[in-house]
């Protein structure tokens, strides 16, 4: 965990600003973590973005299937019509 420490923005080690920013993030829903969107803690935040980097996931503009057809290797999967209804 010291290793992740380090890696950390200076800002993100104060205690105070961390506390700051886990109030916004709890009760005002806000995201203030790149890539963190959907977390409801600043911790949480932090593991998708960690998460997301270390997948080599990207947040774009384009879907899915966008994405799947300018990638090498990518699969193409349609959602079953039935499920949908």
């Amino acid at each position: 965990m010291a290793s992740q420490q380090a890696e950390k923005a200076a800002e993100l080690q104060d205690p105070e600003i961390r506390e700051e920013l886990d109030r916004r993030v709890r009760e005002e829903g806000e995201t203030v973590i790149k890539s963190g969107a959907g977390g409801t803690t600043l911790n949480a935040q932090e593991r998708l973005a960690e998460g997301r980097k270390k997948a080599g996931l990207s947040r774009t503009t384009e879907s899915g299937n966008e994405c799947a057809e300018t990638k090498e290797g990518a699969v193409h999967v349609e959602p079953d019509e039935k499920q949908l209804q």
